[in-house]
């Protein structure tokens, strides 16, 4: 009794059945899943193309017809594929979820691969922009079955009936879309047949557009109009290579709206994939994803995947046709799984490809892409081992022998000096230049951190940054007998620049029009950062600090005994003058420079411009005295 009492308790229940609100998943349809109601004639095209597909697979010598036409607030689409049966009708149509191009339904499994649609939303996703949707249809399988019409409106209801036999003649499908209010422009026919041939006009079938009513005879339509453009252009013959180049420049003029600096050919049988990626003719940042663009069997499924190349590839536009990587559910961009990011990989290496024929065949060709794309291409190759391989013996830099690549400036340097500031390689340059020491601007963004890696690639290079001492030992000594002449002098120098944590050398060096060069590297800063600290620091971290102190070099003036205002000013015999016009030299030197100056720097300039006033009045005093 107990086990009946507990059979009878716990009986199975009625199975139920989901009951779906039509307008609340119009909503999530045109709010959520697609971007745009443009998407619908994405979907009329799609049915319409899938269904021609299967009545191919059915009768290989049947005509095949897609007929498109508009007026305002009226969508109409024949095709002369594979129709429906009422059943089918009742079963396919208004079932959610449910597609005619699933394996196994209705023997249509042989021609799976080729269908567009996988998802089984089909006609609902119309109702974005409808309030009426009317489909004609006869099947092909059934010869026998009566043409069928199947009627729904927004509101969720549909009637399926079936209709006299010379309502349609032949097999075939005629879908007629009414628009609801409020949607009537994405009807009108310029938008339609505009929308057309974006997402058609690589199908496999030849579809037309007519502005008015289609439908034969009497219809009052218009020309009918092409809309597909096979085969792609970058699969069409052309005479030349120069003419192919020529073809894709308008191509992508037409596409993207830029006239590319080249195009890469991104053809991976394998992977189902063809297509081309033109080269942006302008800067553009490598935080910029690009959108490509992308059909699936020759329909258009996205404009904007962000996701088909590598990242480090920011500087081409694609664009494919494929037919193996997955759609996800909008279709509206792709699904990433492991085929994509291998097709993407395979892809990458088409562009890395295309690098490395121009760095090996037309350096011109690499010149001018990298005189548009290097600040991107050195902020990738940071990262990416195999970019920085490839393309850093040819990133251009600004040297001390002028703008160049690696690969140029390495062949006259195996030793490589830098500099981290701008200011610093424009004061040295040109000394540099005259003495043979080859030294690069490292202060633009990106080059030192490549320069560092520089041994990574060329292990035979040594790349050190720039030390005074580097530069004073690269300068012409001057004659002990002169030095020691000149001992007064100097000792004066040094006592007036101590202050400054600056030591003061002479040597002759070129051009002769420079008096003095301030030279400076991230050790003294150190080291003068350390002094100003400890000056500042109570007792404890004065102790610390003084432990600290180490034997760094400190900044140099290098004073050019070939220059003439250093002789005269050497021959000086008033040392506070002397003195004065040393503070001055150092001065003009650090401006040149254009470091940014300490407090204590603008009162040492300040103090010898006054001086030298003073002086210079002074002078003109005594001379008016003894008139």
């Amino acid at each position: 009794m107990t086990s009946a009492s507990s059979s009878s308790t716990h009986a199975d229940p009625a199975a139920n059945s989901f009951q779906v609100d039509l307008r609340g998943l119009v909503d999530l349809l045109s709010h959520h899943l697609y971007s745009s109601p443009r998407v619908y004639v994405r979907e009329l095209l799609q049915n319409a193309v899938d269904a021609v597909t299967a009545r191919q697979a059915l009768d290989p010598e049947a005509e095949i017809r897609i007929r498109l036409s508009a007026t305002a607030g009226r969508v109409t689409i024949e095709d002369s594929g594979i129709g429906l049966t009422a059943a089918e009708a009742h079963s396919l149509l208004a079932t959610i979820g449910r597609s005619s191009k699933r394996g196994g339904d209705h023997g249509l499994e042989t021609t799976r691969r080729e269908f567009l649609g996988q998802f089984g939303i089909g006609l609902l996703a119309c109702f974005v922009v409808a309030r009426q949707i009317r489909v004609i249809t006869r099947s092909a399988r059934d010869p026998q079955a009566a043409p069928v019409e199947w009627l729904a409106t927004d509101d969720g209801s549909y009637t399926v009936r079936e209709l006299p036999e010379d309502a349609r003649r032949e097999p075939g499908t005629t879908v007629i879309l009414q628009a609801r209010p409020g949607a009537e422009e994405w009807t009108v026919p310029a938008k339609v047949e505009q929308l057309a041939r974006d997402y058609g006009s690589l199908l496999p079938y030849d579809i037309t557009f007519t502005e008015g009513e289609s439908g034969g005879e009497g219809s009052g339509g218009g020309e009918p109009r092409g809309i597909t453009d096979r085969p792609a252009v970058w699969d069409r013959p052309f005479p030349t290579p120069a003419a192919r180049r020529v073809a894709l420049a308008g191509h992508c003029a037409q596409l993207f709206g830029f006239t590319p600096l080249d195009s890469i050919d991104l053809d991976l049988p394998v992977a189902g994939v063809r297509g081309v990626a033109y080269v942006l003719p302008e800067p553009t940042s490598p935080a910029h994803r690009a959108g490509h663009r992308v059909h699936l069997k020759g329909m258009l499924l996205t404009d904007h995947a962000d996701n088909l190349l590598p990242d480090w590839a920011f500087f081409v536009r694609a664009v494919i046709d494929t037919d193996t990587l997955r759609p996800t559910a909008s279709r509206e961009n792709l699904y990433d799984d492991e085929t994509l990011s291998a097709v993407r990989e395979a892809l990458g290496a088409r562009v890395r490809a295309w690098l490395a024929e121009l760095a090996a065949s037309e350096p011109e060709r690499l010149a001018a892409f990298l005189s548009v794309h290097h600040l991107g291409v050195k902020s990738l190759a940071r990262h990416d081992a195999e970019l920085l391989g490839l393309m850093l013996p040819w990133l251009p830099f600004e040297t001390s022998e002028g703008s160049m690549s690696l690969q140029e400036f390495t062949a006259a340097h195996n030793e490589i000096h830098f500099t981290r500031t701008v200011e610093e390689f424009r004061q040295i340059a040109p000394i540099a230049a005259a003495h043979g020491l080859g030294v690069i601007n490292a202060g633009y963004t990106y080059d030192a951190d490549l320069l560092a890696l520089l041994p990574t690639v060329r292990p035979d290079l040594k790349v050190t940054e720039l030390d005074a001492g580097a530069v004073t030992e690269r300068l012409d000594p001057v004659a002990t007998s002169a030095e020691l002449a000149l001992a007064p002098f100097l000792s004066t120098a040094r006592t007036r620049l101590e202050a400054q944590g600056c030591d003061v050398v002479l040597r002759a060096f070129q051009p002769v029009s420079v008096p003095a060069l301030y030279l400076d590297d991230r050790q003294a800063r150190q080291e003068r950062d350390r002094t100003a600290a400890l000056d500042s620091a109570d007792s404890l971290w004065s102790g610390i600090l003084g432990a600290l102190r180490g034997s760094a070099p400190r900044a140099r003036l290098v004073l050019n005994h070939n220059n003439p205002l250093i002789r005269r000013i050497s021959a000086l015999p008033d040392e506070a003058l002397t003195g004065t016009a040393v503070e001055s030299l150092y001065g003009q030197a650090l401006l040149m420079s254009q470091r940014p100056l300490r407090p204590a720097d603008s009162t040492l300039l300040n103090r010898a411009f006054l001086g030298l006033l003073e002086w210079a009045t002074h002078s003109t005093d005594s001379q008016e005295g003894q008139k």
